[in-house]
């Protein structure tokens, strides 16, 4: 029988509890079609922080690098700040697998009433450039503390690391609607935007029979919201790709229903499967965390390691019980426990 190994990381507030019952569902969903998981528990993140004065041990990312996938419930907790936990755990974490893409799904379930009035259908990918752009750590102060203080943050954009997030996007679009939309903001950053735009046109020489959009990030915002059902996949840098892939789940439901992967796609070093709502303190502990989020994130999961069988039957579990609207938490307008959404969940996995 087939077995992977799993680092579980379920880090603060509800990523606990939503990991907890992920792993349920990935057992029965593995059962129902004939493997088997390894679950290895890290107890990594801003608790461990508060105790240890670091997100994770100095051998942190020995300890999850023969893993098939790491399942990494979410990071954040109140009295550490946020870039503490971000660039003590996520991020070398992305970095040191080379997690370059960082893939978001957006889509309007059946049964899910999206805050627009006319969305269409919504059914899109976001490809979010994950490991430079915007968010290098190049810069610094000078002067710090004084009237004459100087802060300076450089954004990192290498031909390298463009392209491969650019023909990972291409790709994806190929195997959809073959569509695709690069954001940018040319007009007004003067080198790294128009070099992203130059390298869109580039590697997009080598999809003729792709359809090709780019819209400055300020109108693309716009587009999000007034025509969703536009796009099929969007690839963006680091920062804007972080922006559009929260906006993008709040145009079809809310971020309990956001899943999301880190990947590295030549599959050198594991791959990372983390829902984005983050820890959400003010309702760890109540038993009200929306799962789908994290069970979403398991379905991704199950398809990078090769299991469309399982990942189909677990999609259309989450798709059936949202769409029967008996069995939601309050986020979707229902009154179920985090629990019995697991419960129902797994009932239908069984039945199938």
């Amino acid at each position: 029988m087939k077995s992977y190994e799993i680092a579980i990381v379920p880090g603060d507030g509800i990523g606990k509890e939503v990991i907890r019952e992920s792993v349920k569902v990935l057992d029965a969903i593995a059962a129902q079609c004939g493997f088997s998981f390894k679950f290895a528990n890290y107890d990594y993140g801003c608790e461990y922080y508060l105790k240890n004065g670091k997100m994770m041990p100095d051998d942190g990312l020995d300890r999850l690098r023969d893993s098939d996938s790491i399942f990494l419930g979410a990071v954040g907790y109140p009295g550490v700040p946020d870039h503490v936990s971000l660039w003590g755990l996520l991020i070398p974490i992305r970095r040191t697998f080379q997690q370059y893409v960082n893939l978001r799904p957006v889509r309007l379930l059946d049964g899910i009433s999206s805050p627009l009035k006319n969305p269409g259908k919504v059914d899109f990918y976001i490809v979010r450039e994950n490991n430079e752009g915007e968010y290098s750590s190049a810069g610094g102060k000078i002067y710090e503390g004084t009237e004459n203080e100087v802060v300076i943050q450089e954004s990192i954009f290498t031909k390298k690391g463009v392209d491969k997030v650019m023909k990972f996007a291409f790709e994806l679009s190929n195997t959809r609607r073959k569509k695709i939309t690069s954001a940018t903001k040319s007009n007004g950053i003067i080198h790294t935007m128009p070099f992203w735009d130059q390298r869109f046109q580039e590697i997009g020489k080598a999809y003729p029979q792709v359809e090709k959009n780019q819209f400055h990030i300020d109108i693309l915002t716009a587009h999000f919201v007034q025509h969703p059902d536009w796009f099929d996949v969007v690839v963006a840098s680091n920062l804007f790709g972080d922006i559009l892939s929260d906006l993008g789940p709040a145009v079809v439901g809310g971020m309990g229903i956001a899943a999301g992967a880190n990947i590295n796609p030549e599959r050198d070093y594991p791959s990372m499967f983390e829902p984005v709502h983050g820890s959400a303190p003010d309702i760890a502990g109540l038993n009200i965390a929306n799962p789908i989020a994290c069970f979403w994130t398991a379905k991704m999961m199950l398809d990078h390691l090769g299991e469309y069988e399982a990942a189909n039957l677990l999609m259309q579990a989450i798709e059936t019980n949202i769409k029967e609207g008996e069995i939601l938490t309050r986020d979707l307008g229902g009154k179920a426990s985090t629990q019995e959404v697991t419960t129902a969940i797994i009932d239908k996995i069984l039945k199938k």
